[in-house]
């Protein structure tokens, strides 16, 4: 399941993508647009930050706008920053340890389909794709 950080997350991307790019965009009016609390709204921001998929400025004049244009973030770099892992089961984690069971799981290649499967469709889909309707 896809927390409310996610969401929240890719909300923020695609709102920064709407505003024109020559202003940085304050986090109050995007918290306001988008009905999420500001404070809850800082700390989904920071992930951003911090991963560089969004650059911040402070005081007067200041917020946030996207360091890459729209098409080029899709939704998976944004639910993995905000969600860590996005593993279906404990096993396919990135830093998993091997499986006891590995070889004899009948259920593991269903597995590892499914992650493909959702892998593929997050990462098939870029900001600019939601913020046009292109989905």
């Amino acid at each position: 399941m896809i927390s409310t950080k996610g969401r929240y997350a890719i909300r923020f991307m695609m709102d920064l993508a709407e505003q024109p790019e020559e202003y940085p965009v304050p986090l109050e009016n995007i918290a306001l647009r988008q009905r999420i609390s500001k404070k809850y709204l800082e700390a989904v921001v920071n992930l951003l930050v911090k991963a560089k998929l969004v650059k911040g400025t402070s005081g007067k004049g200041g917020g946030y706008r996207l360091v890459r244009k729209p098409s080029e973030y899709t939704v998976g770099e944004i639910l993995k920053i905000t969600e860590g892992t996005m593993a279906t089961v404990a096993c396919l984690e990135e830093d998993a340890e091997a499986c006891s069971r590995e070889k004899v799981c009948k259920t593991l290649p269903m597995w590892k389909k499914f992650d493909s499967m959702v892998h593929d469709f997050f990462y098939g889909i870029t900001i600019d794709d939601l913020v046009n309707g292109n989905i």
